[in-house]
């Protein structure tokens, strides 16, 4: 499909050849044009790309500010602001635009006015918007005595197509941010290819390439879009002008793409582009004083042709590690990304408007003996290969070669790290595995820090010096062995080595006559000839199509430390199958790269330089099984250039030996890595063959994923295309990259690697459902859920969810003695048979994993992902709320205790124990129930769900029936998700580094200066208190923000206040206690400086029952010391309740609490927030 782009420099072409300059569209014209761009195909790119992503770059903007200004410049007769979602479009409170069209300015200004709208698309606007019916010039357009104004957002969407130079009109754009609030944005969106920022770095960027307009075959609609186009208005003046038409007509025939579904319209390629700039955009210059700069057309040393099309902000060539350091921090300060550049085989190496690192100064390979490094030696060698990032896979093997060594590399000499951190694949795989299997270490900079890490075994010598290992090494090692390119700047890798040795190489080339001997031949190559070899043997095969028909080619490698013969029984295999070869040599390790078929058997030789292609990889099983067969042979059969072919690389054996789970390259269950590769002429690249060969790649490997059985990483990068692909590159291991990646990486410097999703929400709401054996929890909770289901059946997933938290450990016992475990999940009498041996194992895993309960807490909340509502059944931690709750901080935590009468709960159990069992030792019950004795694991804090820690809500299970069940879910769980509470997180600003560096403040107390802030906020707290308003004697509240709060609230609920103050406020007589300082409040965090609080004696009558009320629950400090005042004052632990209006589990507060003796205060909060 031939692109806008295309179809413009195509009708531009014919323009020229008239006699006299064209002239330029009058606005009528323009507008005829224009329309034609958003509507229909045209809009569902505003739907699906510009309108979500304008979305997301504002909502940040929103957390850190309590009102959005907008410039738009050139908007047309609508605004693109108008379609964000509503509680976007609500803080947006001033528009201007420059819109010089007269004709979209009057519209514009209609639909502001809301002649046809129900709502106005700006509603909280606080002036009216103001239209400039002038362009946007870079002299400005303000008189000379007014100050420049300064906006939130600057945005060009579509618009700079007449703008020369476009840099300059960005800079002037820059300058109209307002410098009082970090992150301000130019955001632009504009046609793909054509938009060059030199010298600017981008914040930001995505694209959109599989944008399409399509416009009806007519004449005249043709004529207004080839007018609309090519710029130029031709009207029926004279001969020449209609035939321009005529000819203008026939281009956009010729060039349009004809849909099957839709054979009267014609279509285009339409991709996109969004760039984001804040004011650091300009700060280049910075980096370039400190790191050298590579000079001249870093582009062309570029392996990747798509690579090359992309212009960076600039290529860096640091020398030493300091420069990689100086590089991550100047990204770090200015909020920008970094590519790394090493083979450059891939698309993303360089990006468009983003700092390169070129890694090539960085290129030593050495060889060390064991005793160098960290004991780490494998039995295989004892001696290792230290190789930097710059080197390529050449370089390693005439190292190692030397020393009678190798590695499993690649099949190219030019490969680099890239490769080796995210699999490697090559003629040693099935002996010796991926190249990522051989990795024991490595040296890497910290993208988060600018640290250097060593990880793993680096010998002496080579670990550099202020160096560190990271609390997170085995993970870090795990994750760069086939993901490494994501998690920090690879500076070098250790390789394990094996013996070098020689091959034997022989090809055969059978031609395929018809489609029935295409799909024998591939079933015989499968399991007659790759299914048979063994290890030290593999088979790549190659289907191409040349002089006429489909080809199958075959080469086979064998590897032996011996001195190979000529002849042997593999290659008699494969000439009863193939018949007779047409060629075989002896090669060592330098000469192996040479005898790859695609690059001089195949089309006369891909190797000279003449063609560029584009690749992506699939695993497959069974090549030769039917299904498979037909779309390689499909695949093959509509290739859209003559060169365009499939390699098959011989996979298995070493490959499967390793575990999925043990490093991140998890897809390990395959036999051949298809490599759907497209190629078209060089001197085609970037125009509609390059393009077409590209979709050509994408299409088969859409037609092979429901075959495969994963897809190679390597390849994969930002294109949205590669989304979907990703998710299916790593096998069970992508939630965990997932996860490494926003802890590595948190933020986003390498955002154009590989692409890991995002790591999947935490839920909501997570609800602890306890209680003893038999008290029904089960029971309660799958009602409980489907309430919440049914609360909302509108959603596409389940809202709510129910998992046991002892499920892993019943997994694992019923592996490790052959119990039934779906019975142990469903079968009670079953499970009461086994409780006393599944509570010793678990004790016995506690002993060796002191953190086991966190650990399978943690897995049951990332396994349920993406929900809302999360209820895990089985808990036996004692305060679940104070010990888990800091794992899971951007979640809002609480315990559900069940309780029953125990006559009934000896029922539902199946039994009736002659036990002298009273409200008194029931503990002593549940302890022996749970074999909880104490002995050994103490430190893991598991106790009777009876002891003196308070849940925070109870319900008595002693109905028959469902409806008690229900009504408690209806009246006091539903509300945990109420909209209002989501609303008042709206209302909740975010502050970074504020009021020291590192901490995220969130301004709750800006609830108040919110219109209607404060009523909702204390609405919320009179609903959400789980205890009974009338018999709460006294509001306590500590200044200053519990003041405000408590205030409000105790006007509804007409209870008396208590006001807590700093010591010397209050006039005596009062108490008063000692005091730290707050979180926030302290001027380090290591603050241990005294100060105290009072209130007035007489306030609170000993015995009463209080409520506290503060904004916000952090360290504990503060209420540690308010609980201190009120026991002091004669109040009962058991007769205070606290309610928050926002906790910060991170700083584990309640554990303070619990610590400091008021286990048995209620505890509650509307809103949880996660981050210092």
């Amino acid at each position: 499909m031939a692109t806008l782009d295309s179809l413009k420099s195509a009708l531009r072409q014919r323009a020229a050849t008239a006699t006299q300059a064209l002239p330029p569209l009058s606005e009528a014209q323009y507008s005829a044009g224009f329309d034609m761009f958003v509507k229909e195909s045209g809009w569902a790119t505003y739907q699906d790309f510009i309108i979500p992503q304008l979305s997301q770059l504002v909502a940040p903007l929103l957390n850190r500010r309590v009102r959005l200004s907008v410039l738009e410049i050139g908007p047309g007769p609508k605004s693109v602001f108008g379609y964000l979602p509503e509680q976007q479009r609500q803080k947006i409170t001033k528009y201007v635009a420059y819109e010089p069209n007269t004709l979209f300015a009057a519209r514009l200004e209609e639909w502001f006015q809301s002649g046809s709208e129900l709502v106005p698309p700006l509603p909280c606007l606080k002036t009216s918007p103001e239209i400039r019916h002038t362009p946007f010039a870079l002299d400005g357009n303000n008189c000379m005595d007014e100050p420049e104004e300064a906006f939130d957002l600057v945005l060009f969407c579509h618009s700079m197509y007449g703008m020369r130079p476009k840099v300059k009109f960005i800079e002037r754009a820059l300058g109209m941010l307002d410098g009082r609030f970090d992150g301000g944005m130019v955001v632009i969106f504009h046609r793909a290819g054509s938009l060059h920022l030199d010298g600017l770095v981008c914040h930001s960027t995505a694209s959109f390439p599989s944008g399409v307009i399509r416009v009806t075959n007519d004449d005249a609609i043709l004529d207004a879009f080839a007018r609309f186009v090519a710029g130029y208005a031709v009207d029926d003046v004279d001969e020449q002008s209609v035939s321009i038409r005529s000819d203008w007509r026939e281009v956009c025939r010729s060039l349009g793409r004809r849909e099957g579904a839709h054979p009267d319209l014609l279509g285009f390629g339409a991709p996109e582009v969004m760039i984001a700039l804040t004011r650091h955009a300009t700060s280049l210059p910075e980096l370039t004083a400190q790191v050298p700069l590579l000079i001249g057309s870093p582009q062309n040393k570029i392996k990747n042709r798509q690579a090359r099309l992309h212009r960076p902000a600039a290529v860096f060539g640091p020398t030493e590690i300091q420069h990689l350091q100086r590089c991550v921090r100047w990204a770090l300060k200015n909020k920008t990304k970094l590519t790394v550049v090493s083979g450059s085989h891939s698309d993303q190496c360089l990006w468009p408007n983003v700092v390169a690192i070129d890694m090539g100064f960085f290129d030593k390979v050495q060889i060390c003996v064991a005793e160098d490094g960290k004991a780490t030696c494998t039995p295989e060698s004892n001696v290792f290969v230290v190789a930097e990032t710059g080197a390529k896979a050449g370089d390693i093997i005439e190292k190692t070669m030397a020393a009678g060594l190798t590695v499993p590399l690649g099949s190219r000499p030019s490969v680099g790290a890239g490769l080796w951190l995210q699999g490697g694949i090559g003629h040693l795989t099935r002996l010796h595995g991926l190249t990522c299997d051989s990795i024991v270490g490595a040296v890497m900079v910290s993208v988060s820090s600018g640290q250097v890490l060593c990880i793993g075994n680096v010998p002496g010598p080579h670990q550099p010096a202020g160096s560190e290992r990271p609390e997170n090494e085995a993970d870090l090692l795990w994750a760069i062995r086939g993901g490494g390119t994501n998690f920090g700047i690879v500076v070098s890798v250790t390789f394990k080595t094996y013996t070098s040795p020689t091959y034997s190489v022989r090809n055969w080339i059978v031609p395929l006559r018809g489609d029935s001997e295409a799909l024998l031949k591939l079933e015989m190559f499968d399991e007659l000839v790759a299914g048979k070899l063994p290890r030290d043997c593999s088979a790549d095969a190659y289907l191409y199509w040349d002089v006429g028909q489909m080809h199958l080619g075959v080469t086979m490698y064998e590897a032996s430390t011996k001195a190979p013969a000529l002849q042997t029984a593999q290659a008699d295999r494969l000439a009863k199958v193939l018949g007779q070869e047409a060629s075989s040599k002896v090669v060592d390790g330098i000469g192996l790269f040479d005898t790859e078929m695609y690059m001089s058997g195949m089309h006369g030789g891909h190797g000279g330089g003449k063609t560029s292609s584009f690749k992506r990889c699939m695993f497959l099983r069974r090549i030769g099984a039917e299904a498979t067969a037909t779309v390689l042979q499909n695949a093959i059969k509509t290739r859209p250039s003559p060169f365009c072919y499939l390699h098959l690389l011989h996979g298995g054996a070493a490959v499967m030996d390793v575990a999925a789970d043990s490093s991140a390259f998890g897809c390990r269950d395959w036999d051949f890595a298809c490599v759907i590769t497209g190629v078209w002429p060089r001197d085609q690249d970037g125009i509609q063959a390059a393009e077409t060969a590209i979709q050509w790649v994408y299409n088969v490997v859409g037609a092979l994923l429901p075959l495969s059985t994963g897809v190679y990483g390597a390849d994969l990068g930002p294109d949205p295309r590669d989304s979907a692909l990703a998710t299916k590159a790593f096998g069970p291991n992508l939630a965990r990259l997932a996860r490494l990646k926003t802890s590595s990486d948190p933020y986003s410097i390498l955002a154009y690697a590989f692409p890991l999703p995002k790591v999947p929400t935490e839920p909501k709401l997570i609800i602890l459902v306890t209680g003893l054996h038999g008290a029904g929890k089960d029971y309660c909770a799958a009602i409980w859920v489907s309430v919440f289901n049914s609360s909302n059946p509108a959603r596409k997933y389940p809202t709510a969810c129910a998992i046991g938290i002892s499920d892993a450990t019943k997994r694992e016992y019923a592996e490790a003695t052959g119990a039934d475990f779906d019975r142990l999940l469903s079968d009670r009498p079953y499970k009461e048979q086994h409780r006393s041996g599944l509570n010793a194992f678990f004790k016995s895993q506690l002993r060796r994993r002191p953190r086991l309960p966190e650990e399978h807490f943690l897995k049951v909340v990332r396994d349920s992902a993406p929900i809302d509502v999360l209820l895990i059944t089985g808990m036996r931690e004692q305060a679940p709320v104070a010990a888990l709750s800091h794992l899971v901080p951007k979640s809002k935590l609480l315990e559900v205790r069940v309780t029953v009468s125990e006559e009934l709960r000896q029922v539902r159990r199946g039994s009736r124990k002659d036990l002298a069992i009273g409200r008194g030792n029931c503990a002593a019950l549940c302890a022996a129930e749970d074999g909880t004795d104490g002995e050994g694991i103490k430190h893991a804090r598991l106790g009777s769900m009876t002891s003196s820690d308070c849940p925070d809500l109870t319900f008595e299970n002693d109905i028959p029936g469902s409806k008690a069940v229900k009504a408690f879910a209806q009246d006091r769980l539903l509300p945990l998700i109420h909209e209002d509470l989501q609303r008042l997180v709206q209302m909740i600003r975010s502050v970074p580094d504020h009021p020291r560096e590192g901490i995220e403040f969130r301004h709750v107390l800006d609830i108040a200066q919110r219109p209607g802030g404060l009523d909702l906020c204390s609405s919320l707290l009179q609903s959400h208190f789980a205890g009974d308003w009338a018999q709460i004697d006294a509001l306590v509240c500590c200044e200053a923000g519990g003041f405000l709060f408590a205030s409000a609230l105790a006007t509804r609920v007409d209870v008396p206040l208590v006001l807590i103050r700093e010591a010397g406020k209050l006039p005596p007589p009062t108490i008063s206690t000692s005091k730290l300082p707050s979180h926030i409040s302290s001027p380090v965090l290591a603050d241990s400086t005294l100060g105290r609080i009072e209130m007035d004696l007489y306030a609170i009558s000993p015995g009463a029952s209080v409520v506290v009320v503060d904004d916000v629950l952090a360290t504990g400090r503060t209420l540690c010391a308010v609980l201190r005042l009120l026991k002091k004052a004669g109040v009962h632990e058991k007769n205070i309740s606290v309610i928050v209006v926002a906790e910060f589990p991170c700083h584990r507060g309640r554990d303070v609490l619990h610590q400091h003796g008021f286990a048995e205060t209620s505890l509650q909060n509307l809103l949880v927030f996660g981050g210092p």
